[in-house]
Order: C-alpha cells, then structure tokens, then sequence
C-alpha cells in the first residue's frame, strides 16, 4: 500500500503523522511512503531522515493525497484539501466532526473514508486521544499561568504563591485524561485546586491519587459557587465523539474576577461555554466579560516535538494494521478501529456526529 504523509497546514501546527521509524518499519513491510518535503521539520525531524529510512520525498502538497490510498495526518484537513479526497482513500487523522459541518459535508460528497483518531476505542479508553489529552491538559496551566500575567491581560496572580501570599485558586472542569493532567500541574506549582466531576468512581479515584486537589460533584450550582474566587478555569469537558455540553454560560464567567483566565481545552469539540469560540496560536486569547479566553482548537501543536512522539507512538500500530490488511481485516484485528470509521461510502457512521447535524446514521460494520 502506498502511505502519503502530508505537511500540516492548518495554523501553527507543526506536528507529522508519521516519523521516520515509523516510516522505515512500513518500508520493511512492503509498503510505499510518500512524505511531502518538510513535513516534520518543525517538530525536528528533517527530510534527510525521512530519505535514510527510504520514504519518497514530494515537492508538492498534492502529491501525498494523490499517490497515496492512506493518508495520514494529525489535524483535519482544511478547505483547499478538500479535493484531493475522493473514493479511493482512507484518511486517518484527528477529525473532531461535530463542530465542523463543512468538512462533513465534504467528506460524505468525495466517498473518502475518514477515520477519526478521537474515536478509536480500545478496553473502553480512546488510545489515540489519551496522549494528546495529556499534553493539552498539562500545557492548560502553561499557558493559563502565561496569561495570569498582568502584561498579558491578566489579574496578576501567581498561581503557586509565595511566603506570605495565598496561591492561586484552579477549578478544573472534568477528571478525564486532561483535567487530571492540569491538575497535576496546577498542583505542582503550589496552586489551590477543585476538580468537578459527575463519575462517583472517579472522584474516588481522584481523592486518593491527587494528594492536595479537592474534588467536588459537577453542578450547575457548585460550579457557580466556586467561579467567584477562581483565577483559572480549564475545560476539560469530553463527550467522546460528540459536541461538547456547554456546561459554563456567559453569566458564570461574569461572575469570575476582571483578569481571569479561562483555558477551553474542549474546543476542539465546540467548547464548553457559552462564550467559547476558536482561536489560533498566533491569535491564541480574546476578552469576554472580562475574563481571558484561551481557545487555541490545536493546543498541542504548540510542543510539536513531543506531542509528535507521544501520537505516534499509539497511532503507528494501526496504521501498520491498515496498511498490511485493508480497512475491513484491520478492523477485526483491532476491533476497536471501527469505532474511528466516522464516514463511509458517502454515509455518516458515527452516530454522535449524525445526531450532530441532524443527518442519517449507517453501521458500518453493515456497509462493510
């Protein structure tokens, strides 16, 4: 099978879907990679070793799309890639479908199959979210702490405090995969945090393994009480594969101190706020009722050396599987991939992205 790896070009992301290791073990197997020049450079892997492990170079964007039968990227792509999609791929990428109508549409319009890397289950986890939901977590009190700054619009608190001056309050909004990473942070330095969480399981969980966090059962309520004296709120809601609930409203941000700062880590999947609307690297924040918004849809693109490492590390075994035996037989190896197929010979097969949009729903195993 021929495998095309093409460079990322939505804004600032500078991961790859494919290392040179990965690419030689796909070359050792008898596959073909195409990798378009420069793809990993900015994570710090350069054409030169893309070439030793024997992958072919492109000199265009299309040539990867076009050579390839699977395409493997890490962000969904964008509008001027649309076309290179038809019936005879497979791509395999992060998709996040529920707060993108356009790329539905136009996945369903070219026959493509798209499988999705957040919804790929395996043991009733989602392997191929996991490490990127670490790093977003982990890197939600980076940039939170970053925006605190008073030069950067913030209150001026610091989070961990010094001798003689409170710490800063963190309230963490989910204890999946990225709430407990910022909370870990958010710990490390010394801050004070609150996590909300409905799972009683996992509160249990939580209250042995996070040491000085605090847990506390989501409700509207609670959350409304405790967003008064929070200097950093991160969102680290997940439905998985669907729209994420909008469970803080514009009138609870108002409610927080000027200078706050509110870190959306689910915007990927719409966001969890009223107030949440995307944003990029490079114009990462802006200012709602008084309260910093950071809505970056890419997070972990911002460490792309280590977020590319952390993803293939997990991705690579499907990706061989897809290679060595089509979609069909890699599913029954791996039958948690079919959970990642979200379209489908120009059918929805997600039914969280179908209810969505309000759009028909096809099992794929039967259109398989």
């Amino acid at each position: 099978m021929i495998v095309g790896v093409p460079k990322e070009i939505k804004n600032e992301e500078h991961r790859v879907g494919l290392l040179p290791d990965g690419a030689a073990r796909l070359l050792s197997r008898g596959h073909q990679v195409v990798v378009e020049r420069g793809a990993g450079r900015d994570a710090g892997f350069p054409d030169e070793q893309y070439i030793a492990a024997g992958a072919h170079i492109a000199d265009t964007h299309a040539e990867p799309f076009l050579r390839a039968e699977l395409i493997v990227k890490v962000k969904e792509p964008v509008a001027e890639e649309y076309g290179f999609l038809d019936k005879s791929k497979t791509l395999f990428t992060y998709l996040h479908l529920t707060a993108n109508r356009p790329l539905t549409d136009a996945l369903l319009q070219s026959g493509s199959t798209a499988i999705a890397y957040e919804t790929v289950t395996a043991h009733g986890r989602l392997p191929l979210l996991e490490p990127m939901s670490e790093i977003a977590g982990r890197m939600s009190v980076i940039v939170g702490g970053h925006f605190l700054a008073r030069p950067h619009g913030g209150s001026g608190v610091l989070l961990g405090g010094v001798p003689g001056v409170l710490p800063g309050r963190v309230v963490v909004l989910g204890g999946g995969t990225s709430g407990i990473n910022a909370a870990r942070m958010a710990t490390g330095l010394g801050a004070e945090v609150t996590i909300l969480e409905v799972d009683l399981e996992r509160m249990r969980f939580l209250d042995i393994t996070m040491g000085p966090a605090h847990t506390l059962y989501s409700t509207e309520a609670h959350l409304a009480d405790l967003l008064p004296a929070a200097d950093l709120l991160i969102g680290a809601v997940l439905v998985p594969g669907a729209r994420a609930p909008k469970l803080v409203s514009r009138a609870m941000l108002a409610s927080m101190k000027p200078g706050s700062v509110f870190v959306d880590i689910a915007i990927d999947q719409g966001g969890c706020a009223e107030t949440s609307r995307p944003t990029t690297h490079d114009e990462p924040v802006f200012v709602e009722e008084g309260v910093v918004h950071y809505c970056v849809t890419n997070m972990p693109g911002a460490y792309a050396r280590t977020a590319t490492q952390a993803l293939t590390n997990v991705t690579l075994p499907y990706i061989e599987a897809l290679a060595d035996h089509g979609l069909p037989a890699a599913c029954a190896k791996k039958p948690g991939l079919a959970e990642g197929v979200n379209v489908f010979n120009n059918e929805l097969t997600c039914a969280a992205v179908a209810e969505a949009f309000g759009l028909p729903c096809t099992s794929f195993v039967a259109a398989a």
